[in-house]
């Protein structure tokens, strides 16, 4: 494929066609099945490139792949973890919270 695919493809195994289908979501009608996941994928990939040719040929509007942002979230230190007083961060999450209410 010269063109490397930006849109979201699903893929599951639909047991009534006894094979692996996969949809794009963003592609009104584009799907394409196969005996195997990878095959499936292939098809697919080959659907979209048609899809979008056959949009042009049309004259209509191709989406633009919305694609996912990729957000790293901060992995949260343990409620143990001790400070560089040795203090855990337990400790004083329960003393913050004993002098809030001792106010």
């Amino acid at each position: 494929m010269k063109n490397k695919v930006r849109y979201e493809i699903i893929i599951y195994w639909s047991e009534a066609d006894r094979a692996y289908i996969a949809q794009v979501p963003e592609l009104p009608g584009c799907a394409a099945d196969g005996k195997t996941y990878k095959q499936a994928l292939e098809n697919v990939e080959v659907i979209i490139h048609e899809w979008i040719e056959t949009a042009k040929d049309l004259k209509r509007p191709i989406p633009e792949p919305k694609g996912r942002p990729y957000t790293r979230k901060p992995t949260p230190r343990p409620l143990h973890h001790s400070d560089s007083a040795g203090l855990s961060r337990a400790y004083i999450i329960r003393r913050s919270a004993e002098s809030d209410t001792s106010e």
